[in-house]
C-alpha cells in the first residue's frame, strides 16, 4: 500500500470518527461502556483529535 493511498483511508476513517462524535453531541446519544455512562466532554475531545488527524491525513494524501 502505498503512502498516499494509506493516508486517504486513515484520514476517512478519521473522518467517520469525528462525524459520529459530532453526531453524539448534536444529537444527546449516551453511550454506556461496561457500564461506565460516558460523560459528553469525552466526544468533544475526540472529535477534536479526530478532526485534526482526518484532516492532516486527507491533506497528506493529496500532497503524496
Amino acid at each position: 500500500m502505498s503512502q498516499k493511498s494509506f493516508s486517504l483511508v486513515a484520514g476517512l476513517i478519521f473522518l467517520v470518527v469525528a462525524v459520529m462524535h459530532a453526531l453524539r453531541l448534536a444529537l444527546g446519544w449516551h453511550v454506556t461502556f461496561g457500564g461506565w455512562i460516558v460523560p459528553m466532554w469525552v466526544s468533544w475531545v475526540a472529535f477534536v483529535i479526530a478532526g485534526f488527524l482526518a484532516y492532516k491525513g486527507l491533506r497528506l494524501s493529496r500532497h503524496s
